[in-house]
């Protein structure tokens, strides 16, 4: 290493002591460049599991980092005697020139040690909605969900957001706590239809489709009101009744797994479709448009 940092000193004209630093510093960016990989591909050997691997492709990110700072440190500031000085003039001057990417780092101190989202949770942040895929210093980025697709179903774009968004925008976690999420359903039928055996007919179908996850979700109400006030007396399927324009409103309120919204509800308007098929007393309703000439009433739909 001596010879090389002649050698540096040499070429670049610098001291012999900055070009045995430099030498240094590059011999251990070079080990932790090649330990990385290396330890990654121990790890993928032993398992295929998607999040196992993610885990340790960022963890060892964040060491290999630490150390390089650290290691790098000693190197340049001589056992870190001056390091408080010198820490507290860099971070005086990165929150005045960065501010933006100083509460980023503050808000990823904030996503680490208290987790309010983790890989795999599915939130809503502001106006962006979507499955974490990964977590960064900088940014956190979503598999979107929503937006011009119907039922919270994926668009197949990646959404990169920064994360000091977190600290000033309202945050929605489908994942943690309660699990579930509530989804109505509106069906409406005429005023002169059997509304009360059309009622009859979507909580037969709810209750059939709720295929236990009631009870599944008071197993998780009660873990989840260890940490937050959640309390709910009613989790089966349930069927309201309300008055619109044009018929009699029956509105299907139900429990399903975020990711389920949309195969759930396509189940539960098939069966509902042929149920009604059977009974001719009953009749979907829809706007309709009324002219009078006279006293000859006619109607047009």
């Amino acid at each position: 290493m001596n010879q090389l940092a002649v050698w540096i000193a040499s070429v670049t004209g610098l001291t012999t002591e900055t070009s045995l630093n430099l030498a240094n510093t590059a011999a251990i960016l070079l080990v932790l460049w090649a330990a990385r990989p290396l330890v990654l591909r121990i790890v993928w050997r032993r398992t295929d599991d998607a999040r196992t691997r993610y885990e340790w492709r960022r963890i060892s990110g964040y060491v290999a980092a630490t150390l390089g700072v650290l290691l790098v440190g000693r190197i340049w500031f001589k056992g870190f005697q001056s390091l408080a000085v010198y820490a507290g003039l860099f971070s005086a001057g990165i929150a005045i020139a960065l501010k933006d990417l100083v509460a980023n780092a503050a808000a990823w101190v904030f996503i680490v040690s208290r987790r309010p989202f983790a890989v795999g949770d599915r939130i809503q942040i502001g106006e962006f909605s979507g499955d974490v895929i990964d977590i960064r210093f900088f940014q956190f980025s979503l598999m979107e969900v929503g937006n011009w697709v119907e039922a919270d179903q994926s668009t197949g774009r990646v959404l990169h957001i920064p994360n000091g968004m977190l600290l000033s925008a309202p945050l929605a976690n489908y994942s943690h706590g309660f699990r579930y999420i509530w989804n109505e359903i509106p069906v409406l039928v005429t005023f002169e239809s059997n509304w009360r055996k059309a009622k009859e007919i979507l909580q037969e179908v709810a209750t059939a489709h709720d295929d236990q996850k009631s009870k599944r979700a008071e197993r998780t109400v009660k873990e989840a009101s260890k940490r937050f006030m959640i309390s709910y007396s009613t989790l089966t399927p349930i069927v309201y009744t309300t008055v619109r324009d044009s018929g009699v409103l029956l509105t299907i309120r139900y429990l399903c797994l975020p990711r389920q919204r949309r195969g759930t509800e396509e189940a539960m308007w098939e069966d509902v479709l042929d149920r009604f098929a059977t009974a001719p007393d009953i009749d979907f309703a829809y706007p309709t448009r009324r002219f009078y000439d006279g006293p000859t009433r006619n109607s047009e739909a």
